[in-house]
């Protein structure tokens, strides 16, 4: 007998509804037969996944936009981005006023969110510079403590506003990162130079070795086809032997780039081990995602904002990201959907290098019950779970009580 047995799971990549049987937070067997548990569910032949995975969120500046205003968001959205440098510049303002409790109680309520909507992962990013210090670092790393047996957070220390642009916010990351962050972050492509830019990659690089960690970059978010920062973290990446342990972000400047300059970029990607991380939803341009794809690079997807400076709307639901890039890609046929579902799911696992993720025997018995029978319906409909278990503990359950008066 199992500790606890979900009955009739649809999961991918199977014609027939299967049984889970779990013991000791992890799956240990996948079967056709009937399986006893202490604990049943009933899965009722609905959809059962893998939980929802986030690898990009600015987390320190969550539901802070009725604070700071929309003028950032403004010079942000404008459609050509050659004002987003000036949209960071503008959006720094807020960290001025930035006060560890505020930060704590406002990323708690994001991180509950994204419980609620099946998202178990995060990779947080927090701000590290000479305007917000350690303040937002010290918040978050406690909500990862708090909420490590349910919830994995990556922290990644990150110097929004530059490295040599922001002198002294290097030492400021590295601090942070003997704190206790998880990943080194960057924005080199915020630099005022090429020369500037490739001393920002070098000196998160240099963090990055010292304490044997990932690093996640914010490339070339800007409408400038000069712009070549990705580029230079792939390079860099190659150089360090880091393959596999980098991340780019937003590279909304790919867009723009020669065909023959953008296949060089992704080929060194590829080469690098490098996924894209793609928001589509928040700014005006973004990478070419099917031929990042078609040439192997890994794609994932993040819900980067949420009510700030840069995006007034976000709940960390992902399925409502992947419903938002389906319209910005245009991938809307019924092979593309498990393409984007993987997105949201195991491209970012991947990118995060989680370990024991996914739906398998030996794997964490971290899952999703949705309420949907296909990730078609569960992406067109983005209904809430109706169960969220996290390492075989039940974190989330949806009761409807549902009722019609109409008089028909």
């Amino acid at each position: 007998m199992y500790e606890l047995v979900v009955k009739s799971a649809r999961l991918r990549g199977h014609e027939v509804p299967l049984n889970l049987g779990v013991d000791g937070g992890r799956i240990v067997r996948i079967a056709s037969e009937d399986l006893s548990g202490e604990e049943v569910i009933n899965a009722n032949g609905n959809l059962v996944t893998e939980p929802f995975v986030n690898p990009h969120l600015h987390l320190c500046k969550v539901y802070t936009l009725e604070k700071i205003g929309d003028r950032a968001l403004s010079l942000y959205q404008e459609r050509n981005m050659k004002k987003a440098a000036a949209a960071v510049k503008a959006a720094s303002e807020v960290k001025k006023a930035y006060r560890e409790d505020v930060i704590y109680e406002n990323a708690k309520s994001a991180l509950l969110e994204a419980v609620r909507y099946g998202c178990l992962y995060l990779r947080a990013f927090v701000d590290t510079d000479t305007i917000a210090r350690n303040t937002a670092v010290r918040a978050v790393l406690r909500l990862k403590r708090e909420f490590e047996k349910f919830l994995t957070i990556q922290v990644v220390a990150f110097p929004q506003e530059g490295v040599v642009k922001d002198s002294g916010s290097a030492e400021i990351v590295w601090k942070a990162v003997e704190q206790g962050c998880d990943v080194v972050g960057g924005i080199p492509w915020i630099e005022d130079s090429t020369r500037d830019a490739r001393i920002h990659v070098q000196k998160i690089f240099e963090i990055a070795r010292e304490f044997d960690k990932d690093v996640a970059f914010l490339t070339d978010d800007c409408g400038n086809r000069a712009s070549k920062t990705t580029e230079l973290v792939a390079v860099t990446a190659i150089q360090q032997r880091w393959e596999g342990r980098a991340t780019v972000h937003h590279a909304r400047a790919m867009s723009l780039y020669t065909e023959k300059y953008l296949n060089k970029v992704i080929q060194l990607l590829k080469k690098a081990g490098i996924t894209v991380v793609l928001n589509p939803h928040t700014g005006p341009l973004h990478a070419p995602v099917h031929k990042l794809c078609e040439n192997g690079v890994n794609v994932a997807l993040g819900q980067d904002d949420i009510a700030d400076a840069y995006y007034p709307f976000g709940r960390n639901k992902m399925l409502e990201i992947a419903f938002l890039a389906s319209h910005f890609f245009r991938t809307m046929t019924m092979d593309s959907f498990d393409k984007i579902f993987n997105m949201i799911t195991v491209n970012p696992a991947k990118s995060m290098r989680l370990k024991n993720y996914g739906i398998k025997p030996g794997s964490e018995a971290s899952f999703v019950i949705h309420d949907a029978k296909t990730v078609y319906e569960a992406i067109w409909h983005q209904a809430d779970p109706r169960y969220v278990f996290s390492r075989g503990t039940l974190v989330y359950e949806k009761h409807v009580d549902e009722r019609w008066h109409l008089p028909l």
